[in-house]
């Protein structure tokens, strides 16, 4: 007899996790206990079961001598495996249960799990026990000992790669032998085994057949979304190690990494970033039914705020928007975004309101009576073009909006004609794309508005078929405040080709020089006089004004 190494499974029922352990038990290097804790979980709980007297007859009821005696005492081969439901980890138990060897959790879908578990027990939140596999999950990391979690299906789908994966976390060598096991029963299973592993006796492997799931019951739809969170949690932090159940596309890197775990505001509420979403039947999903705005923190301070709510409510009048919050409650959950994330400066806020949740899916705004769902997404995020030495612009061949179709001047979320130009511009290598109007004449670019300077005259399109932006209405200020003489007019597109200088307008870009447009080169290549005094201007703008954020105090 020696010292063994202990692999523990954690998970809740009706998780494959008797089919693991037939498959551990295929190795000829390891034992297999079959939830040790079993009886002691009985015996404190008082629960019934119909086998409850003969297990607590058969097995050590005592937690001490169980970890310490049967889990960790000596044994003939290397490895013990250890297969636990996480509701049978009670208060009381030895730390040395999870201090000690090696861990891993065992997930389900619960739309999975909830049908089956009643032939026995039952099912309840407790009895399922997903919220206690979080809590072990948790206490496992900050020991230092982040388990290795194992998605169900994944080992239906492709038993080998799950695995092998699994067993490189446990740093223990693959053995083709744990992929098949002979049908009945096992001399390994515990007592009540003729009361739950009636199916797992019939089956010989990990893989099933491919057949549509059966009706998830009403009945338990309720416990279905107290269970689901939990779930979804594990399932985040899956390594993902089987190409069948992940994503065919790498992990993207994010342009700012802080943003990984930001607050963001929906409806009511304030969440983290993966747990901030709408409802399927929201409009914004069902038809792009919403309107926005941009806004940017400077030092404290939210620059144009009040005007971004005038043009918000104001779009939101345009499209009939009832149950509208009010302008109070808007300005405290910006307010509460950022306090909350600490963002008080190199920030971004897109602020969007929709038309709210349907009833049932469908176009018609009589199917809204929820009322207005309000989100605030603020980011870590430094302006997006480069303002020192210049962006390139392509003109697209998809043209602005008319008012005869859909006004600019609602800012709303239905930007399908600016995402068409832009993909154009991408495809050109563009930072953007020029929009002409019906008529051909320059409107705006996909994402800003657009401003020339010739001959010491500036320059800007008829807001008719663009967004009269609050930037471009600060500059326009500018301008005149600097003693330049301002035009706006339609403006064609080869006066942008020969204009001396151009740049544009957006909250989240400022003011951002154009190099070249088309190829052809904007006057000589570089950053302008007049452009480079209205950025100065403007950014000692953004210092002075501005309402000030509650709470943040200067340095």
């Amino acid at each position: 007899m020696a010292e063994i190494e202990v692999i523990h499974s954690w998970s809740a029922p009706r998780s494959l996790s008797t089919s693991l352990m037939y498959s551990f038990a295929q190795r000829d290097d390891i034992e297999v206990l079959d939830e040790p804790l079993y009886a002691k979980f009985l015996q404190d709980t008082g629960l019934k079961r119909p086998y409850r007297e003969l297990v607590l007859s058969k097995m050590e009821s005592d937690g001490e001598k169980v970890v310490k005696e049967l889990i960790y005492g000596p044994g003939i081969k290397k490895y013990r495996f250890c297969k636990h439901m996480s509701k049978q980890r009670l208060p009381g138990l030895p730390d040395d249960l999870l201090r000690k060897g090696k861990h891993f959790i065992l997930i389900r879908n619960p739309m999975d799990i909830l049908p089956s578990f009643g032939k026995v027990v039952p099912p309840t939140f407790l009895e399922v026990g997903l919220a206690t596999l979080v809590t072990i999950y948790s206490e496992l990391c900050d020991l230092g000992n982040p388990p290795a979690i194992v998605d169900a299906g994944e080992l239906q789908q492709n038993p080998e790669g799950a695995l092998r994966c699994l067993c490189e976390d446990l740093k223990i060598p693959f053995q083709p032998a744990m992929l098949k096991w002979k049908a009945g029963s096992k001399p390994i299973d515990g007592s009540w085994a003729p009361w739950w592993y009636g199916s797992v006796h019939k089956s010989t492997g990990f893989k099933t057949e491919r057949r549509y799931p059966k009706t998830f019951p009403s009945s338990l739809y309720d416990l279905l979304e107290q269970c689901l969170p939990f779930y979804n949690f594990l399932k985040s932090r899956l390594k993902q190690s089987s190409s069948l159940l992940s994503s065919p596309f790498p992990h993207p890197s994010l342009p700012v990494p802080e943003n990984e775990k930001l607050l963001a505001w929906v409806g009511d509420e304030i969440l983290p970033r993966d747990s901030a979403k709408v409802s399927v039947l929201d409009s914004v999903v069902q038809g792009g039914d919403s309107v926005w705005e941009g806004l940017r923190i400077y030092k404290g301070k939210i620059f144009k705020l009040e005007e971004h709510l005038d043009r918000l409510f104001d779009s939101a009048k345009a499209l009939a928007f009832n149950n509208v919050p009010i302008r109070e409650q808007v300005k405290e959950a910006i307010f509460t975004t950022l306090i909350r994330n600490g963002m008080f400066d190199n920030s971004h806020i897109r602020l969007s309101l929709t038309r709210g949740k349907k009833v049932t899916s469908g176009m018609s705004p009589a199917f809204n009576l929820y009322g207005c769902t309000l989100i605030v997404l603020a980011e870590w995020k430094p302006p997006v073009y480069d303002n020192s030495k210049g962006i390139i612009l392509v003109t697209a061949s998809t043209r602005r909006n008319s008012p005869n179709n859909l006004d600019s001047k609602i800012h709303h979320n239905n930007l399908l004609n600016n995402i068409l130009a832009k993909i154009e511009g991408n495809n050109a290598n563009a930072d953007d794309a020029i929009m002409l109007d019906k008529d051909g004449y320059v409107s705006e670019t996909n994402a800003t508005n657009i401003f020339m300077v010739k001959k010491g005259r500036v320059l800007t399109p008829h807001a008719d078929y663009c967004l009269p932006g609050i930037t471009r209405a600060t500059i326009m200020d500018l301008v005149v405040k600097e003693g330049f003489v301002l035009e706006e007019r339609r403006i064609s597109l080869s006066e942008f080709h020969t204009a001396d200088e151009v740049w544009t307008t957006g909250t989240m870009g400022e003011l951002s020089p154009v190099v070249k447009i088309d190829g052809r080169v904007v006057g000589d290549g570089q950053v302008g006089p007049v452009t480079q005094r209205l950025q100065n201007s403007y950014r000692k703008l953004t210092e002075e004004a501005g309402v000030p954020i509650p709470t943040y105090q200067k340095d």
